[in-house]
């Protein structure tokens, strides 16, 4: 059987990966820590804090996950040995 060098090779720890890790766990942070939004003041538009928190967190959310699908793109391309866009 052949041995590939590397292959062996645990995963790799960047700052990429790092910052993607980030950006995929705050949201479930942000929502498991009930008690910084468990209230009704302040409003927005009339809407307790409650409800236009965690709507705000479904934006945040969908642009966090998007950046961090990014990020990975062009650390396998960096990986791979291809030229960044």
């Amino acid at each position: 059987m052949s041995h590939t060098p590397g292959a062996d090779r645990g995963p790799t720890v960047t700052p990429t990966r790092v910052v993607v890790g980030v950006c995929l766990a705050a949201p479930f942070v942000a929502m498991l820590w009930v008690g910084s939004y468990a209230r009704v003041d302040p409003r927005f538009a009339g809407i307790p804090f409650f409800y236009w928190y965690q709507m705000a967190w479904v934006v945040v959310s969908t642009a966090l996950t998007m950046v961090a699908y990014r990020l990975w793109q062009r650390d396998q391309r960096a990986r791979r040995g291809g030229a960044p866009k």
